[in-house]
């Protein structure tokens, strides 16, 4: 067993391409997580390297070589493992949605910060909303760690919901987290959600159009262009979220959103000249570049 795993980890490590924006995966991690696949137990990438290998048997080996053909081939890890971590939940994953990035663990931690503010207690109902929700990553973090909230999350994918909702029963959420299909805010645009919404979140698509066919083959071959890609500027969907979300906001209420590398400065502007919120924060990431903006109507 230890000459299969020296093997494979050497073949993954000079064949693997890693990309920036998951950085739990390394060649390492990445054995780890084909390795429980192969047992049929599978875990992500960050879960797997907290727990022990099992064994294989001889079927086991020939199926763990298959899976690390196919990952050295750029089918994402994730796909084949069918997990990603999110905050500490291991959610389902698959092609039907975005895998969720680390990245967009700045957007849940704010939120989360947000809604559990001082001027709140812990037994004040939340009305929380997920725009693009994809598996549910952000709408069960949100619902995980603010027992107090009823999450709704929105998709214009129907087999990303189909994804969402297994997430929900897995962890637990389904009482308490929702999904519904449409586009951004149309499916809740009705009194239940007019004026009532304590937060409203989203990570839309914010990759300009012409800039999808120069990312990386792995997310642009396997991954869902619906959850990307954002237009000719990239900031279409963007621009429809500032316009529309204060009509659903409660007077207090938080919008908070994704945005790209250099996308945030432009957008917050545009938030304070409005005039229509009290408030526009940007949160930079560790790099110091924003890429969360979050404003109070």
């Amino acid at each position: 067993m230890s000459d299969q795993y020296a093997r494979l980890s050497a073949q993954l490590a000079s064949g693997l391409r890693l990309l920036p924006d998951k950085p739990e995966e390394t060649a390492n991690s990445t054995l780890h997580a084909l390795w429980h696949a192969a047992a049929g137990a599978p875990l992500s990438a960050s879960a797997a390297l907290r727990a022990p290998l099992p064994s294989l048997d001889e079927a086991g080996l020939r199926r763990l070589q298959a899976l690390v053909e196919q990952r050295l081939s750029g089918v994402p890890l994730a796909h084949l493992s069918g997990r990603q971590e999110f905050l500490g939940l291991e959610m389902l994953v698959g092609p039907e949605a975005l895998v969720p990035r680390r990245e967009t663990e700045l957007l849940a931690r704010t939120a989360i910060a947000l809604a559990g503010a001082p001027d709140r207690t812990a037994d004040d109902p939340l009305l929380v909303v997920d725009l693009c929700t994809g598996c549910g990553n952000l709408a069960l973090a949100i619902a995980d760690a603010l027992p107090q909230a009823q999450v709704v999350g929105a998709d214009i994918s129907e087999d990303a919901l189909v994804l969402a909702r297994r997430n929900a029963a897995q962890l637990g959420l389904q009482e308490r987290a929702r999904f519904q299909a449409g586009d951004l805010l149309t499916p809740l645009d009705t009194p239940e959600f007019h004026g009532r919404v304590d937060l409203l979140v989203c990570n839309p698509p914010y990759i300009s159009s012409g800039k999808v066919a120069q990312m990386d083959a792995e997310i642009a071959r396997f991954e869902p262009a619906l959850a990307f890609d954002g237009g000719p500027l990239g900031v279409g969907i963007l621009m429809r979220l500032i316009q529309e979300a204060p009509r659903f906001l409660r007077p207090g209420g938080w919008l908070g959103f994704e945005v790209g590398l250099g996308q945030g400065p432009s957008l917050a502007r545009r938030l304070r000249a409005s005039g229509a919120w009290q408030e526009v924060r940007e949160i930079a990431d560790d790099a110091g570049a924003t890429r969360v903006i979050v404003a109070r109507i």
